[in-house]
Protein backbone atom coordinates (compact mmCIF):
# COMPACT_ATOMS: atom_id res chain seq x y z
CA UNK A 1 0.00 0.00 0.00
CA UNK A 2 1.15 3.53 -0.71
CA UNK A 3 -0.01 6.92 0.45
CA UNK A 4 -2.41 9.17 -1.37
CA UNK A 5 -2.32 12.89 -0.88
CA UNK A 6 -1.85 13.99 2.72
CA UNK A 7 -1.62 10.69 4.56
CA UNK A 8 -4.46 8.77 2.93
CA UNK A 9 -3.66 5.11 2.45
CA UNK A 10 -3.91 3.76 -1.05
CA UNK A 11 -5.65 0.38 -1.11
CA UNK A 12 -4.96 -2.44 -3.53
CA UNK A 13 -6.42 -1.74 -6.97
CA UNK A 14 -9.83 -3.34 -7.34
CA UNK A 15 -12.19 -3.06 -10.29
CA UNK A 16 -14.90 -0.62 -9.21
CA UNK A 17 -17.95 0.74 -10.94
CA UNK A 18 -18.32 4.43 -11.71
CA UNK A 19 -20.89 4.72 -8.92
CA UNK A 20 -18.46 3.14 -6.46
CA UNK A 21 -15.70 5.56 -7.48
CA UNK A 22 -18.04 8.54 -7.14
CA UNK A 23 -19.06 7.38 -3.65
CA UNK A 24 -15.45 6.79 -2.65
CA UNK A 25 -14.20 10.16 -3.87
CA UNK A 26 -17.19 11.89 -2.27
CA UNK A 27 -16.48 10.16 1.04
CA UNK A 28 -12.85 11.30 0.91
CA UNK A 29 -13.91 14.89 0.25
CA UNK A 30 -16.43 14.75 3.12
CA UNK A 31 -13.86 13.20 5.47
CA UNK A 32 -11.33 15.93 4.68
CA UNK A 33 -13.94 18.67 5.13
CA UNK A 34 -15.01 17.27 8.49
CA UNK A 35 -11.40 16.71 9.58
CA UNK A 36 -10.83 20.42 9.05
CA UNK A 37 -14.05 21.38 10.81
CA UNK A 38 -15.53 23.15 7.78
CA UNK A 39 -19.27 23.16 7.15
CA UNK A 40 -20.67 22.51 3.68
CA UNK A 41 -21.83 26.11 3.13
CA UNK A 42 -18.36 27.50 3.90
CA UNK A 43 -16.56 25.04 1.65
CA UNK A 44 -19.08 25.56 -1.15
CA UNK A 45 -18.56 29.30 -0.89
CA UNK A 46 -14.75 28.93 -0.90
CA UNK A 47 -14.98 26.67 -3.97
CA UNK A 48 -17.45 29.03 -5.67
CA UNK A 49 -20.08 26.30 -6.10
CA UNK A 50 -23.55 25.79 -4.68
CA UNK A 51 -24.11 23.88 -1.45
CA UNK A 52 -26.32 21.31 -3.26
CA UNK A 53 -23.44 20.68 -5.71
CA UNK A 54 -21.07 20.00 -2.82
CA UNK A 55 -23.64 17.78 -1.16
CA UNK A 56 -24.10 15.81 -4.39
CA UNK A 57 -20.32 15.39 -4.69
CA UNK A 58 -19.98 14.17 -1.11
CA UNK A 59 -22.90 11.77 -1.52
CA UNK A 60 -21.42 10.21 -4.64
CA UNK A 61 -24.04 11.72 -6.92
CA UNK A 62 -23.25 12.61 -10.47
CA UNK A 63 -21.25 15.82 -10.56
CA UNK A 64 -19.09 17.71 -12.99
CA UNK A 65 -15.33 17.34 -13.02
CA UNK A 66 -15.06 21.12 -12.62
CA UNK A 67 -16.96 20.85 -9.32
CA UNK A 68 -14.50 18.28 -7.99
CA UNK A 69 -11.52 20.37 -9.08
CA UNK A 70 -12.91 23.52 -7.43
CA UNK A 71 -13.53 21.68 -4.15
CA UNK A 72 -10.12 19.99 -4.19
CA UNK A 73 -8.46 23.36 -4.81
CA UNK A 74 -10.49 25.01 -2.02
CA UNK A 75 -9.27 22.27 0.34
CA UNK A 76 -5.70 22.86 -0.88
CA UNK A 77 -5.42 19.23 -1.99
CA UNK A 78 -4.13 19.76 -5.51
CA UNK A 79 -1.71 16.89 -4.90
CA UNK A 80 -4.75 14.64 -5.48
CA UNK A 81 -4.99 16.04 -9.00
CA UNK A 82 -1.24 15.68 -9.54
CA UNK A 83 -1.55 11.99 -8.64
CA UNK A 84 -4.25 11.62 -11.30
CA UNK A 85 -2.28 13.33 -14.05
CA UNK A 86 1.44 13.36 -13.25
CA UNK A 87 3.74 15.41 -15.44
CA UNK A 88 6.17 13.31 -17.46
CA UNK A 89 9.61 14.86 -17.09
CA UNK A 90 11.25 12.09 -19.10
CA UNK A 91 11.46 12.50 -22.83
CA UNK A 92 10.95 9.29 -24.82
CA UNK A 93 13.63 10.46 -27.27
CA UNK A 94 16.10 11.01 -24.42
CA UNK A 95 15.35 7.52 -23.10
CA UNK A 96 16.05 6.02 -26.52
CA UNK A 97 19.26 8.02 -26.87
CA UNK A 98 20.43 6.92 -23.40
CA UNK A 99 19.64 3.29 -24.17
CA UNK A 100 21.75 3.44 -27.33
CA UNK A 101 24.66 4.97 -25.41
CA UNK A 102 24.58 2.30 -22.72
CA UNK A 103 27.36 -0.26 -22.80
CA UNK A 104 26.42 -3.59 -24.35
CA UNK A 105 25.45 -6.33 -21.94
CA UNK A 106 28.26 -8.57 -20.84
CA UNK A 107 27.82 -12.31 -20.49
CA UNK A 108 29.42 -14.61 -17.99
CA UNK A 109 32.22 -16.73 -19.46
CA UNK A 110 31.16 -20.19 -20.60
CA UNK A 111 32.41 -23.14 -18.70
CA UNK A 112 34.45 -25.42 -20.87
CA UNK A 113 33.18 -28.95 -21.49
CA UNK A 114 36.54 -30.43 -20.31
CA UNK A 115 36.30 -28.60 -16.97
CA UNK A 116 32.70 -29.80 -16.54
CA UNK A 117 33.76 -33.46 -16.97
CA UNK A 118 36.60 -33.05 -14.45
CA UNK A 119 34.22 -31.85 -11.74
Amino acid sequence: MGTYGKGYVREAVVARTTDEWEARVGAQVRAERLRRGIDQASLASAANISTPSLSALENGGGTRLATLIKVVRALDLESWLDDLAPIDDISPLAMLRDRRRAAPRQRAPRRSAARDRAS
